[in-house]
């Protein structure tokens, strides 16, 4: 691989179920290397596990987004940044300490196991949707979508009838094609959303995750009426994209992987597990685990710099052959538990439990109820997300 072909980023993929080809090269041969972005800024890019769980991990790195040396991927007008108030996931400690400890008792295991029942009803009424439909039946619009959605509007106490509309504006925010000024557009509609949202929810809080977060707040004063209005954000539209990707993805793996779908029917005690495998096969929100270097940092011999920005590629570190042998087959019985879908450190994602409970029971439920499923197209046919932030698919046709 030549410098200028690695200085471009990011790299298409050549196969829709696998990362880009120049990871593994990037891997052997440069594992710390300089690439420009679509935005025209530069940024590091690390392809190795150890390598990345290292900045991750590291007290010198920032989220805030706001910084000049952060890899934004498209430009952002400055007075535009200025106006935004940052969320959690760009945030650093303290205020991200103490946002994020306000929030995480309502997403510990134990917490998200209880939503075990309601989730299974939601599953089953879905996939009853499902199979009174026509053939070909478009799976993303009957199961992926509407699961995680339903589950993360009646856990935060929002009506499932907006979903159409924070769902369109969320994949204007998450396309690197779409128009600055329209996605400008779509995070005012969503902030005037989510305004109201609070507003009425500090008039009559209800007895739901936004609404008991009103009343903590009353108590702890963590966040103004803004920082209300970003944690609602993050928690509505990032409880259902990522995992609504995932469950079109994991369907498409298994049913490209016969054996591993057997095994799974077989024994659906391997959920957990088979679950971990296909977040760590896809790790499909690749660059979320972007920061910028607050201080001179060493990482694997190479000097980064205070204001350089840094990508760690989580697809790449969890294909990584020192960690994962044979990291591009799918194999549940993997185990390997460690991988970096979720992120790792003080930013690692809060709703993994939720997201991980709502994969099994979809994963196993499906196969239980429609063991002839099939796709209705090749897999290179697929309509797949090559332009958004957040890999997935926008339609996934299938048979029974």
């Amino acid at each position: 691989m030549t410098d200028r072909q690695a200085s471009a980023f990011p790299f298409p993929r050549t196969c829709p179920l696998q990362p880009p080809k120049e990871y593994a090269s990037l891997r052997a041969e440069q594992p710390i290397s300089k690439v420009t972005l679509a935005s025209g800024r530069t940024a590091w890019l690390l392809t190795r596990h150890e390598h990345i769980r290292q900045l991750l991990a590291s007290p010198d790195v920032s989220s805030n987004m706001a910084h000049p040396g952060y890899p934004l991927h498209f430009d952002v007008p400055a007075d535009v940044m200025e106006q935004q108030r940052p969320v959690m996931l760009a945030m650093d400690p303290p205020v991200h300490t103490a946002q994020r400890r306000s929030v995480m008792a309502e997403f510990t295991s134990k917490r998200v196991q209880q939503l075990r029942p309601r989730i299974q009803e939601i599953v089953d009424d879905r996939i009853s949707a499902l199979l009174a439909r026509e053939q070909p039946a478009d799976l993303v619009e009957a199961l992926a979508l509407p699961v995680p959605s339903l589950v993360i509007c009646e856990l935060l106490g929002v009506p499932y009838g907006d979903r159409p509309f924070f769902q369109d504006r969320t994949r204007k925010l998450v396309s690197v094609d779409v128009d600055p000024q329209e996605r400008m557009t779509a995070h005012q509609e969503l902030h005037r959303y989510f305004t109201e949202l609070i507003t009425a929810k500090e008039a009559d809080p209800g007895d739901d995750l936004l609404g008991r977060l009103v009343l903590k707040n009353r108590e702890t004063g963590t966040f103004d009426c803004e920082g209300l209005v970003g944690m609602a954000n993050v928690l509505l539209v990032g409880g259902y994209e990522t995992t609504a990707n995932m469950i079109s993805l994991g369907v498409v793996a298994l049913l490209e992987n016969p054996g591993q779908r057997a095994r799974l029917e077989a024994d659906p005690g391997l959920a957990p597990q088979a679950v971990d495998e296909l977040l760590r096969y896809f790790s499909i929100a690749d660059q979320v685990t972007s920061r910028v270097a607050l201080a001179d940092i060493e990482i694997g011999g190479v000097l980064i710099r205070a204001g350089e920005g840094v990508i760690g590629l989580s697809a790449s570190g969890n294909h990584d052959e020192a960690v994962y042998p044979h990291p591009d087959r799918l194999d549940i019985d993997r185990g390997g538990r460690h991988h970096l879908a979720f992120g790792h450190g003080i930013h690692q994602c809060i709703g993994q439990h939720l997201a991980k409970l709502e994969l099994e029971v979809v994963l196993t439920t499906l196969f239980a109820r429609i063991p002839g499923l099939k796709l209705a197209a090749p897999v290179e046919e697929l309509p797949f997300k090559d332009s958004m932030g957040v890999y997935g698919l926008h339609r996934l046709p299938v048979t029974w």
